[in-house]
């Protein structure tokens, strides 16, 4: 698992306990924060492939993940079977975090 991106992230000047609110206006803190990191999309990528259950990882919360791994899902199994099994599930971060 790489992660050397995390040295670059924004949120190494920030208390881990930003990352961890307890409230809608604390996970708006934290995204803030998210919304100008360089890593954001990598950030975001490891949480959901390590289905972190807390925090704000890549800009989303936690329910935010939730929908795009399920998004993720349903689109996997709907591209195997319109394209022949290639796989081409979308699966870019922007339009991922969109759903939320």
């Amino acid at each position: 698992m790489d992660t050397e991106w995390m040295a670059r992230g924004l949120c190494t000047n920030v208390p881990p306990s930003r990352f961890f609110p307890s409230d809608g206006a604390g996970v708006e803190l934290a995204r803030k924060i998210c919304a100008e990191c360089p890593v954001r999309e990598p950030c975001l990528e490891h949480a959901l492939e390590q289905r972190i259950d807390h925090g704000v990882w890549g800009g989303c919360s936690e329910r935010e993940r939730r929908r795009i791994l399920k998004y993720r899902r349903a689109h996997q199994v709907d591209a195997g079977r319109d394209d022949g099994g290639r796989g081409d599930a979308d699966s870019d971060v922007e339009q991922d975090a969109a759903l939320s």
